[in-house]
């Protein structure tokens, strides 16, 4: 067997644990940010381990025939002892470091069990695969084997229906993340309970070693994928939200930013624009390139158009003051823009004409930009402050 999918499978758990990395460098002593990689580290540490070819590697190079079993079920206490530690900081309460210290104390005694049952039993024969059915009925190594499948059992159970219950009380990201811990945590007894069963069966004279070389593993991987993504779904999904939202913005204020190019051209006001950034980061940029230029023209803003094209937006916006204001703002805007460079200064409302205004449609564009992100100071020109002709 190649194992590809063991290696795979821990791939891509180390790759979740590289894009970690760097928030556990800066915060160290966040308890949640080092459960969570443990996690992501121990889950690939699991399948790296339980691939044959890692298996084989290990028993030649030790010496030892199947010293990889107790390295492989280690890896896995440790991973149920740090899912449970991660549940108890994700809820949190007044007695986490308690509660945790009770999970790790409580799984380091499996571990240590495991290596003393490994010490007392004796199991010559190298299994790549099939070890816990083929010493399913040796003494000491079957106690190791229900051991540690016991206590990853147990974690996965609490796991489930810790996150399941949780999952009721909650909504948004933290709903979806939990909802998808609950079903990798339900695939993970699944890898429990199908060994369990396989030996089981072997106790009983029957052969059901497929229960435990192939239903369990792909319990197993699908149990670890999931559960992790469960895990990250409350990290990433507000990132998610808020690049979406960023995106959005930054598309609609692109029409405004467009009708001021001009001015941000010929006066040098534009920022480099950044590259591969994330949309906020965008978004920061645009804004900032439209309050310079929304700045600069400042004094070549007219209030009497901004009045009347406000009274004729509110008759056709059915008194929507808002929409009414943007549509204003983007005539007052769009004007001073188109001027500016003609004139040396402000404008009044004798330089006004209709034919200066962008057509409806550009118009609309424009209002759209502003409500979706006000960065003029409206309250400024209803307020006589700004420096006009005709204030």
């Amino acid at each position: 067997m190649s194992g590809l999918i063991n290696y795979v499978s821990g791939a891509v758990l180390w790759l979740g644990l590289v894009v970690k990395a760097p928030d556990l460098i800066r915060h160290r002593r966040d308890p949640y940010l080092r459960a969570i990689c443990a996690v992501l580290g121990l889950a690939g540490v699991c399948f790296f381990l339980g691939a044959p070819p890692t298996v084989g590697t290990i028993n030649r190079v030790s010496g030892i025939p199947n010293l990889a079993a107790p390295l492989t079920y280690a890896s896995i206490t440790a991973y149920s002892a740090a899912a449970q530690v991660l549940i108890v900081y994700w809820r949190g309460g007044p007695h986490v470091h308690r509660t945790s210290r009770r999970w790790i104390v409580a799984y380091a005694c499996v571990l240590v069990g495991i290596a003393g049952m490994f010490a007392l039993g004796d199991a010559p024969v190298e299994r790549r695969t099939d070890l816990d059915t083929y010493y399913a009925t040796t003494p000491f190594i079957a106690e190791m084997i229900v051991l540690y499948l016991a206590g990853h059992l147990a974690a996965a159970s609490v796991t489930m229906v810790s996150s399941l219950g949780w999952a009721r009380q909650v909504h948004g990201w933290l709903r979806a993340g939990l909802v998808t811990l609950g079903i990798g945590s339900l695939c993970n007894a699944g890898y429990s309970v199908s060994k369990l069963a396989a030996v089981v069966a072997r106790w009983c004279g029957r052969d059901w070693s497929v229960l435990g070389t192939t239903v369990s593993t792909a319990a197993a991987g699908l149990g670890a994928l999931t559960t992790v993504t469960g895990t990250l779904i409350p990290l990433v999904g507000p990132r998610l939200t808020r690049w979406q939202h960023s995106r959005r913005t930054y598309t609609r204020l692109e029409p405004l930013e467009r009708e001021l190019d001009g001015v941000l051209t010929r006066r040098a006001l534009r920022l480099p624009r950044p590259r591969w950034s994330s949309p906020t980061t965008r978004l920061v940029w645009r804004r900032t390139s439209i309050h310079n230029a929304l700045s600069h023209l400042d004094a070549f803003f007219d209030r009497g158009l901004y009045e009347r094209t406000r009274e004729a937006a509110l008759a056709d916006a059915g008194g929507d003051p808002e929409r009414a204001d943007a549509v204003a703002w983007a005539a007052v805007i769009a004007v001073a823009a188109r001027e500016e460079p003609h004139r040396e200064r402000p404008l009044t409302g004798a330089d006004w004409t209709e034919d200066r205004t962008p057509g409806p449609d550009a118009l609309a564009r424009i209002a759209d930009a502003l409500v979706s992100s006000p960065l003029v100071a409206a309250a400024r020109l209803r307020s006589g402050t700004t420096t006009t002709g005709s204030a």
